[in-house]
């Protein structure tokens, strides 16, 4: 089994584990008492989306984001919700039957392999996509897809500058990420999604939060089109 398949495996394991109680330990991330939905709507925002917008949820768990952007698109938009894991998207579909939302597609497929749409207007992944390898690959297959003017906007976790290891590892214990400690510290994921924001999107923004244990990125659709 190579790497990636033992990680798509742990994901799994993980994410199984913790969906029948997501919803209610969410706001433990990055820091219990942290304005979690708050952030979420904020990352939402940066979308700037519009009645009428299609848009991607990139391991959309259990649908927290949903109604915010339920909010924004109204019926005549289009939402795709993306997760690895079954019963995340169990919990999601539940979320979207319960709000009687008939816009609203899932698809159960790993971030990395998904085939986006063509002209998406919006991308979003909150809390996520640094928990994936191929975290820079992600925003230039959803960089790719986006329609002119589209954004791409990433909410998740890192580790502050300057964090002492014992620190660090105690802390990523206590996410329980896919990989293991000294795994996720080396690869550093949230630095390569900085990077491929800049080298794939347009005006690339980057905001700390929460003392540097979380960031707000986000960028336009690529430069190359401009």
């Amino acid at each position: 089994m190579s790497q990636a398949d033992r990680t798509r495996e742990r994901l799994i394991e993980i994410y199984r584990k913790k969906a029948r109680h997501y919803d209610s330990t969410s706001w433990l991330y990055p820091a219990p008492g942290y304005p979690h939905r708050a952030q979420r709507s904020r990352a939402v925002r940066a979308l700037g989306l519009r009645p009428g917008d299609r848009v991607v949820d990139i391991a959309c768990g259990t649908g927290l984001n949903f109604p915010l952007v339920e909010e924004a698109i109204g019926p005549s938009g289009r939402l795709v919700g993306v997760d690895l894991t079954d019963a995340m998207l169990a919990r999601a579909r539940d979320r979207v039957e319960a709000n009687g939302w008939n816009n609203v597609s899932l698809v159960q497929s790993d971030a990395a392999e998904f085939d986006f749409p063509a002209e998406v207007d919006a991308i979003l992944s909150t809390y996520a996509l640094t928990q994936v390898p191929e975290c820079g690959q992600v925003i230039a297959h959803g960089a790719a897809a986006l329609s002119d003017g589209g954004r791409l906007v990433v909410l998740d976790l890192k580790l502050p500058d300057r964090t002492p290891g014992w620190l660090s590892r105690l802390g990523i214990a206590a996410v329980r990420t896919s990989a293991s400690p000294d795994e996720w510290i080396m690869r550093r994921p949230w630095a390569t999604i900085r990077a491929a924001m800049h080298d794939e999107l347009a005006d690339p923004s980057w905001t700390e939060l929460c003392f540097g244990t979380a960031f707000l990125a986000g960028g336009s659709s690529p430069r190359n089109r401009r």
